[in-house]
Formats: structure tokens, sequence, C-alpha cells
């Protein structure tokens, strides 16, 4: 159990002598992978740098198989960990190019650019990252009521725009479904101008949807800003009181 414990320790950064340089090797692997598969989709690569990408491929495969069966093993729950959230990252990371040979997914270990997180804890920002949390968790009900809104007017929005455009865009604006993409690009407020109305109604509806595209940029920012310095307060005044006890 003492060996288990420590392996759970080293691979987690929390033992005092190995647990920072694994991490740090951990994380060069995940950058390592990133870089490899970036580099790969470039044409007309020498065949000597395909030679090494493919040599880096195979090294960050083993480290990952050989990670994730170590956090397996030395895990308190296998099968939370296994069935959780980064276990099943861990093994998307590897398992695709081990089991399934010649399948090109190798895109799949990019998804492991995600565990850079973990290294928060060795750079003392894991206080920080767990105020931000702490504060997404505060408002997730406001939060989920607002993503709710959101749909009901992209929806909204296209049937709208469809009813402006379609006698006049029959090819663009060919159904409600179709219209979902400006629906889109107009309430966040990006415009790719790819499609847009041309009849007085269609324009006129579109500046009414740019005005609530505003309020969907501006009520989750306020409402996250609003939470982070709530929580951030709280925990400046927890410490503030332990010093003082």
């Amino acid at each position: 159990m003492q060996i288990r414990a420590r392996i759970h320790d080293v691979l987690e950064g929390d033992d005092p002598r190995l647990g920072r340089p694994y991490v740090i090797f951990n994380n060069a692997m995940i950058v390592l992978a990133v870089l490899a598969y970036a580099i790969a989709t470039m044409p007309d690569l020498p065949a000597r740098l395909r030679d090494a990408l493919r040599l880096a491929e195979a090294l960050v495969i083993m480290a990952f198989a050989a990670d994730y069966l170590l956090r397996l093993a030395s895990a308190p729950r296998p099968l939370g960990y296994a069935f959780g959230f980064w276990g099943i990252i861990d093994l998307i990371a590897w398992a695709p190019a081990l089991l399934l040979g010649g399948t090109d997914l190798s895109s799949a270990r990019v998804l492991r650019l995600i565990q850079l997180a973990r290294i928060l804890k060795l750079m003392r920002l894991a206080r920080a990252f767990d105020i931000l949390l702490g504060a997404l968790r505060d408002v997730r009900d406001q939060l989920l009521v607002f993503v709710i809104f959101t749909l009901i007017m992209l929806f909204l929005a296209a049937v709208g725009i469809y009813q402006f455009e379609h006698p006049a865009q029959p090819e663009l604006f060919k159904s409600v479904p179709h219209a979902m993409w400006w629906a889109v690009a107009t309430l966040s407020t990006v415009g790719y101008g790819d499609i847009y109305p041309v009849t007085a109604g269609g324009k006129v509806f579109t500046g009414l949807v740019l005005l609530v595209g505003l309020a969907v940029i501006a009520v989750p920012t306020g409402l996250i800003s609003a939470a982070l310095v709530q929580k951030t307060t709280e925990e400046t005044n927890k410490e503030t009181q332990h010093e003082k006890t």
C-alpha cells in the first residue's frame, strides 16, 4: 500500500522528491505530442523529419500508456479514475494509436493538452484556479438559464430571418436549419459576411438581433466577473481572520 500511495503521489506531483520532476516530464510529453502533430500536418516534409516525428510519436504513446496504467493501478478508486474526465482523456491519448494500429488518430492526443492545467499546482496557481471554479459553481444556475434563453433566441432569430429572406434568397435561406448559421454568426456579433440579408425587413431584423447579441456577450461576462470578485473577497476575508486568530 505504501508503494501504491507513493506512486500516486509522484504522478499527482505531491511527492516531495519526484513529484515535481515527473509532472514537468509529463507535461513535456504533452507539448511534444502537440508539436509533433502540428508539424506532421505540414506538406512536403523531409523524409528524415518524418522519421523523427514517427519516433517522437512512438515515445509519446509509450509515455502516455505507462502514465495511464500507473494512474489506474495506484488510484484510490480505479474505476472512478477510469470513467472520470481525466481518465477518459488519458485513455484517448494513447489507446486508439496502440490498439488500432494504422488508424490515423494522432489528433486525439491533442486532447491531453487540457492536462496542462495540472501544472498549476506546481506554479502555486492552484488556489486561483480553485477560486475561478468556485465562482463558476456559484453562478452555474444563472448561466444555465442564460444558455437556455440564448438557444431560444437563436431559434427565434433563425425563424425570423427565414421569413424575411427566404423569398429573396431561397438558395441561402433554404430553411430554418440553414438560417441557424446566420443566427449564430449574428447573435454572437461575429458576422462573417458570407450570408446576410438584402431585404429592408431583414436588415431591420438583423439590427434587432445584433442588439440582443450584445447582451449575449455582456450578461455571462458580468455574472462571472461579479462572482469572481465576490469569491476573491471571501477568500481574502478568510485569510485575514485566520491570521488574526
